[in-house]
């Protein structure tokens, strides 16, 4: 007899309405290729803590900001905590998927990141700017993002927020990783068109870039985006690292391409299920606040 195929739950909203982005034809072609090696069920993120269990794993695709649905969330981190199940990502980033203070620790800790504070009294430790870009610590897919002048920016400034440096980038480039291995690189040329991606011939110093947040942030399982903007100094910084449900723009790259990380997802997920990637603990995940 066949040993059973493993029983997996894809948490998506195929309804969300993203920004120059369709997330419902992501998943949609991505549960289309999975299916040849799992038995899968599509939920709604409002409905993954009760359809959890019976699966082999839960996968948080392409459900949208957590902040729509805070309370659900929250109820299902902490079922799934609770019961050592199998969540793909792991519950354990330590990036967006528990609010922006990853920008605060890296900025402290030497990192190439977008200088970050979140006292107006800091904002001396940043670099001088003529405008300012202030988010929610636990904002998400740009809500809440403003741009305010120097001279007002004490009137946007509070304890919910971070404030960095406006900064005159050449472009965004977005790096993809499953587990540890980098599978392609995207890029916006016009910085006003952040979604009308390219693909990205990274080099090995770009690659170095990305791999330090990688490393950081130890997930061992998953897909994880590393979002960078070039610098005027031709550097690269962190703009995010996207670690719970990023969206991968697959329309953008070669058949090729997608097919070689249908692979790698697959057999990382596959993995993943056969008990390489254990479920956390309530203590492992304990504190964690999702963001995104």
């Amino acid at each position: 007899m066949p040993a059973a195929r493993p029983r997996v739950l894809y948490v998506t909203d195929l309804a969300y309405q993203a920004r120059g982005r369709r997330y419902c034809d992501e998943d949609i072609f991505l549960t289309s290729r999975l299916r040849a090696h799992f038995d899968l069920a599509l939920c709604h993120p409002l409905d993954a803590a009760a359809l959890m269990d019976g699966h082999d794993a839960v996968v948080i695709r392409n459900s949208g900001p957590v902040l729509g649905y805070q309370q659900a969330y929250d109820t299902f981190r902490a079922r799934a905590l609770a019961h050592g199940s199998r969540v793909y990502n792991p519950l354990t980033g330590k990036a967006d998927m528990a609010g922006k203070q990853y920008l605060l620790d890296l900025t402290a800790a030497g990192y190439p990141v977008i200088p970050t504070v979140d006292r107006l009294t800091d904002v001396h430790r940043l670099p001088p700017a003529h405008r300012y870009v202030v988010k929610p610590r636990l904002g998400a897919d740009s809500l809440g993002l403003r741009i305010v002048p120097a001279t007002r920016l004490d009137a946007h400034a509070g304890d919910d927020v971070l404030i960095q440096p406006h900064i005159d980038f050449a472009y965004e480039v977005s790096f993809y990783f499953v587990d540890d291995d980098f599978q392609y690189a995207l890029y916006a040329p016009d910085p006003r068109r952040r979604w009308e991606l390219k693909p990205y011939a990274a080099t090995a110093a770009d690659l170095e870039f990305a791999r330090r947040f990688i490393d950081w942030n130890d997930l061992g399982h998953g897909i994880q985006r590393v979002d960078a903007c070039r610098a005027p100094d031709d550097g690269l910084l962190l703009v995010e690292l996207e670690d719970l449900n990023p969206y991968l723009s697959l329309q953008a790259l070669p058949e090729e391409d997608r097919d070689a990380f249908v692979g790698a997802f697959t057999a990382s997920l596959s993995r993943f299920i056969q008990g390489a990637g254990a479920g956390v603990t309530a203590e492992a995940g304990a504190g964690a606040v999702s963001a995104v």
